[in-house]
């Protein structure tokens, strides 16, 4: 049996038990959200268990309560498969008036979310599982920490521990899977493409119980991976999609079969932020189109490492997923989101991370070499300039995170340069 590698998730997990009576942990299949709920669960209800499952779901529709009897924290895995189980929890949860009495997980958002989760407030936590950041899965030293830079350090150094294009490139198309972490790097591989396969011919359809077209699920999510990064509207992404197919297909269709990828974790877009700027400056609000893990866009296209380290411009484009997966794995550790951030005279930010307490440091994200960090850190000054302190904070930090170079260092601009092989949260 593997090694359980400590996650993130952990810390946040346990603070939340001693805040809520239970904490819902959500995510794509397979990042880990049940190993991690195992290591602190006292007693554990499978309920997607082959043997189980019909009894299961009978024992739900008929009496919930006794499949919440057990040691606390209780684990009920993938409860999705019972929705009559929230209320159940919930009522548990207001009687015992206890915290820290359940643990749910799920890689599905059930039919008729909303209808749920409003009896949820003041029981419930939730928490947002991803795939390993390279800190988790060991392929960053962790000498930089993003929580640091918020307290602005005058001096700066670290070495990146991958350095090397050609591991980048292979860490970008594995992904953050836990599963894929310790196997031989070409079978490693392989997970990505079993994972969109299983995501085109069963998942999608599976979420709702609407059978949805498996080809037709393939190009959306190649015209997903191909516009990743950007605003593109339903408008581009069923016309990017109608090139290929030969039926009509309506902008409601596209939202449909999107909306239904998003369910399963798997799209997860970034919001754009609003900040209070000296100019009035239109701000795009659209959202930037993202996977919730790199290897999902590149299996989408059939691409490898070798195919990424032919073409570099394409390569920046999957780095980039790869930094903002990180990226919103270690905020969120500091009660923190990530944000995009472009306006009209075409100027952007990759990515704000902002702060409960009003803190953010705005980051450019470009692969590496001098041309684009003096590129990137030009971009970051004059957004800087942009906002007006007068009505919010200033930055904390001004950071371009690469992906080759040996060294984080801060420069004489005060900008600091940081290869996302150092990072941590």
């Amino acid at each position: 049996m593997k090694a359980y590698r400590p996650r993130i998730a952990d810390g946040i997990l346990a603070r939340k038990l001693k805040g809520k009576g239970a904490v819902l942990i959500q995510g794509p299949k397979w990042c880990g959200k049940t190993t991690t709920a195992e290591q602190i669960a006292e007693s554990i209800l499978y309920m997607s268990k082959p043997e189980d499952v019909r009894a299961n779901l009978i024992a739900a529709d008929i009496e919930p309560s006794k499949l919440l009897e057990g040691e606390t924290p209780r684990l009920i895995d993938e409860w999705q498969i019972a929705p009559k189980l929230w209320d159940a929890v919930r009522f548990e949860v207001d009687h015992r008036n206890s915290l820290g009495q359940f643990i749910l997980t799920g890689s599905a958002v059930p039919p008729d979310t909303d209808e749920i989760f409003h009896t949820g407030t003041g029981r419930f936590a939730w928490i947002k599982m991803r795939p390993m950041t390279l800190f988790e899965s060991g392929e960053s030293s962790g000498e930089v920490s993003l929580k640091e830079l918020f307290g602005r350090p005058e001096k700066l150094l670290a070495e990146n521990k991958a350095d090397s294009i050609d591991r980048l490139a292979f860490l970008i198309c594995r992904g953050g899977w836990p599963g894929a972490i310790d196997m031989e790097d070409d079978i490693a591989l392989e997970q990505a493409f079993d994972y969109f396969d299983a995501i085109v011919n069963t998942d999608i359809s599976r979420v709702d119980n609407v059978q949805r077209d498996s080809e037709r699920a393939k190009r959306l999510m190649k015209s997903y991976a191909r516009n990743q990064g950007s605003q593109a509207a339903y408008t581009v992404l069923r016309d990017d999609i109608l090139a290929n197919d030969a039926e009509t297909l309506t902008e409601d269709t596209v939202y449909a079969y999107t909306n239904a990828l998003r369910k399963i974790f798997v799209i997860e877009d970034m919001p754009a932020w609003n900040p209070n700027l000296r100019s009035k400056t239109a701000i795009r609000t659209s959202d930037t189109r993202y996977f919730t893990d790199p290897s999902i866009a590149t299996a989408s296209l059939g691409l490898g490492p070798n195919d990424l380290v032919k073409d570099l411009n394409t390569m920046g484009l999957f780095f980039e997923s790869l930094c903002v997966r990180d990226l919103r794995v270690y905020a969120e550790s500091l009660d923190g989101q990530v944000y995009h951030y472009r306006d009209k005279s075409g100027l952007e930010c990759d990515a704000v991370v902002h702060l409960r307490n009003g803190s953010f440091g705005l980051i450019e994200i470009k692969l590496g070499g001098d041309k684009l960090i003096e590129e990137g850190a030009g971009n970051l000054k004059k957004f800087r300039a942009k906002i007006d302190t007068d009505k919010m904070k200033e930055p904390s930090f001004l950071m371009v995170l690469t992906g080759s170079g040996k060294y984080a260092y801060r420069r004489e601009d005060g900008v600091y340069v940081v290869p996302v092989g150092c990072l941590r949260e």
